[in-house]
């Protein structure tokens, strides 16, 4: 016979779902700074270490979309505690698409090891700085359930969207003088791309943290709203 599920075991698993999403976040914004810092210094080991890492993402969004579901069918949850569930499914799909971004410049990093670089990285590991911030701020209001802060995360995608503008334009202008600059140009527009997309993944969570708290849809708007 299946045992009765009192309000304190239901509370615990919702404690320990909140837990599981913000763990995953971690390690995500990790994977970022170490696929970043694994193509500042040209190292191949860290870089294969975070595309081994992705295999504990993944492992992450699987085991918080069961926790999710099993929520879902003994609990039947409503109102608040639902929306908690729903958007930690949705948001665990973002987390996930971020590790892969994470792999993807570990990847670039690789290949780009054993040639010189053709300019400074600067701009790149700003982008990450960047992006990592939003994602830990996106986070910090889904624990906080804080409209505030996900509005603050919102607010800042377009800093990240001008620092992409801007490295596609000087490292089109080195393709354009120097042919052989173009194979290691297009590795960097696609970590720049990476990064942006990033910077997508954080603003779509902050929005999902908006509907959770407030119920409310802010996506698709042509821009933010002054109060919720």
């Amino acid at each position: 016979m299946t045992p009765l599920h009192t309000d304190r075991t239901y509370e615990q698993q919702l404690g320990q779902l909140r837990s599981a999403v913000l763990e995953m976040g971690g390690l995500v914004e990790d994977q970022i700074g170490q696929a970043v810092r694994a193509l500042v210094d040209r190292d191949q080991t860290l870089a294969r270490a975070t595309i081994d890492r992705d295999h504990t993402v993944n492992r992450f969004d699987v085991e918080i979309d069961e926790l999710s579901l099993k929520l879902l069918a003994l609990h039947q949850p409503a109102a608040r505690d639902l929306r908690l569930i729903t958007t930690a499914l949705k948001i665990t799909t973002d987390l996930e698409r971020v590790g892969d971004m994470a792999a993807h410049i570990a990847e670039r990093a690789i290949e780009l090891s054993a040639e010189l670089p053709i300019k400074p990285y600067i701009d790149i590991p700003r982008m990450a700085d960047l992006a990592r911030d939003m994602l830990h701020r996106s986070l910090d209001a889904f624990v906080q359930e804080s409209v505030e802060l996900a509005l603050g995360v919102c607010a800042s995608d377009d800093a990240i969207d001008q620092l992409h503008e801007q490295l596609f334009r000087e490292l089109l202008s080195f393709m354009a003088e120097d042919p052989s600059t173009v194979s290691r140009a297009m590795r960097l527009l696609f970590v720049s791309k990476y990064l942006e997309r990033v910077g997508d993944h954080a603003t779509n969570i902050a929005e999902m943290v908006i509907f959770m708290a407030k119920g409310r849809s802010i996506r698709h708007l042509d821009k933010l709203p002054r109060e919720l």
